[in-house]
């Protein structure tokens, strides 16, 4: 049978913190859901080496891409569309 070894965790922050902890704070507190998408194998790989191209993860790209598609209501929203109380 083979042996593994397995080190210890290491002594910053996210060892003291669980799974769903680590991911918030990394977040600044904003809680967060996990999204499980399936995409096809070409995708992901242009996905992959375009983030790695400019040194960012594949996570931020897609939160960014779904912001960018679902804005906040208010955000929709212009300001002076405000309804008239008073129509003409």
């Amino acid at each position: 049978m083979k042996k593994v070894s397995f080190r210890s965790k290491p002594a910053g922050l996210s060892a003291r913190l669980s799974p769903d902890e680590w991911i918030n704070d990394k977040n600044a507190g904003q809680p967060m859901k996990r999204l499980t998408i399936d995409v096809p194998l070409d995708l992901h790989k242009r996905i992959k080496s375009q983030c790695a191209e400019k040194g960012t993860k594949m996570a931020d790209a897609v939160r960014e891409l779904l912001e960018k598609q679902f804005p906040e209501e208010s955000a929709s929203v212009p300001i002076d569309a405000t309804p008239n109380a008073n129509p003409a």
